[in-house]
């Protein structure tokens, strides 16, 4: 599949006011800006992995459906849309978008906690980008359930472990169909399986792993804290 440096209205399949969205997203800052704004998708009624078109409409997103949104807006601006998987043990991964400064690495991030946010091009290799998130990493990210999501919370808080293990190459979306992960009108699990199976790098070794402390009740408590409220159950 040819690479394509600038992605067209026409490739991505998009209406003209979705991507004039896209359009006005031309740094990643204001890229990162639009997703703060939009709320978190709680998944409430089931669990969801919303194309950019669904995602727009919406006006809501997860790690992944923000990474895609991101992904589509710098391949719009002639940027390489790229993702990054972090994966985690006994814990939810989180997915990024790459961007590129000045030979440093930069990354956008949907999350509704203080910890697995944006991080400045500051970064010399996605090695140091990853190991950036790892001090405090423990994904708090909803379950599909509402009584699957009660048990989690516990469980989570419990442990208080750091369960970042490893980071995934930069993930091209181009390599994918943009009808698979743009326009695709039920949930794109493809690309999560695609992250999922791409190569991956060890951040630790099993004797590291033994060696980390517990997150502190500060950690913990600042973690508490997320930017869009859940929706109160009718």
């Amino acid at each position: 599949m040819i690479k394509a440096r600038f992605a067209s209205r026409e490739r991505l399949g998009l209406t003209k006011a979705e991507f004039a969205i896209l359009r006005r997203l031309n740094t990643p800052e204001k890229i990162q800006a639009y997703l703060d704004a939009i709320p978190q998708n709680f998944e409430i009624g089931g669990e969801t992995c919303l194309s950019v078109r669904e995602a727009l409409g919406q006006k809501r997103a997860l790690c992944i459906e923000g990474a895609m949104i991101a992904a589509a807006a710098l391949w719009v601006h002639g940027e390489p849309p790229l993702l990054m998987d972090l994966k985690a043990t006994r814990d939810y991964d989180h997915i990024v978008t790459l961007f590129r400064r000045n030979g440093c690495w930069g990354a956008i991030s949907k999350t509704n906690h203080p910890i697995l946010r944006w991080r400045d091009p500051v970064y010399r290799s996605l090695r140091e980008l990853a190991m950036s998130y790892f001090h405090e990493y423990c994904n708090k990210r909803h379950q599909k359930r509402e009584l699957a999501m009660s048990y989690f919370h516990e469980y989570c808080n419990k442990r208080h472990q750091k369960t970042l293990r490893s980071y995934s190459a930069g993930f091209d979306m181009r390599r994918l169909d943009p009808a698979t992960w743009v326009t695709q009108k039920k949930s794109c699990w493809d690309v999560g399986w695609a992250l999922d199976e791409a190569r991956h790098y060890a951040l630790i070794t099993k004797r590291q792993a033994k060696l980390l402390r517990l997150r502190d009740p500060l950690e913990r408590e600042a973690h508490q804290l997320s930017h869009h409220k859940r929706p109160q159950a009718k």
